[in-house]
């Protein structure tokens, strides 16, 4: 993207229907040909329970870092349409899905629309974005706190798959 200013998002990476590990890794493969978007890093994948009903089977998680010309909302925008294009359906909150991509973290920016609040409201109290997170970027804060300050406080039972 030569010329174009770039910023740093962090993207968080999550299925558990239809071959879950099948479902991240071909979406990782795919961000990198969004436009104007780059993959610089990848996390391993991770197991987690489900958050909210556990009447469904546990997540396959991950974490990309992506070089992006894109706006936020352009952002999430390309992402929304990748979750559809893996036959993504929203059917209840914190349902099973084939699946969920998040912008967790873009540059240093806050972001505040009806669509999208960044940094991710919810990703200080979840270790399946947190421990690929630290993974991909150790030194990486998070509301002034490096992100193992994070996860000394939570149960943390994510599982490296790979």
């Amino acid at each position: 993207m030569p010329g174009l200013r770039t910023s740093l998002a962090y993207i968080g990476l999550g299925s558990n229907l239809a071959t879950p590990r099948r479902q991240v890794a071909t979406a990782l493969d795919e961000l990198d040909t969004l436009p104007l978007c780059r993959v610089t890093a990848a996390s391993r994948l991770y197991a987690s329970r489900p958050v909210g009903p556990q009447d469904q089977p546990d997540f396959v998680n991950a974490v990309a870092a992506l070089e992006t010309a894109l706006s936020p909302l352009a952002l999430l925008d390309q992402l929304q349409a990748l979750e559809q294009r893996h036959r993504r359906r929203r059917e209840r909150r914190w349902g099973p899905r084939t699946l969920d991509l998040d912008i967790l973290l873009f540059d240093a920016t806050t972001v505040v629309r009806p669509r999208l609040k960044v940094p991710h409201p919810e990703m200080h109290r979840r270790a399946f974005v947190l421990r690929p997170l630290r993974e991909i970027d150790p030194h990486l804060t998070l509301h002034g706190q490096p992100l193992g300050r994070w996860l000394d406080g939570l149960d943390d039972d994510v599982t490296p798959l790979s």
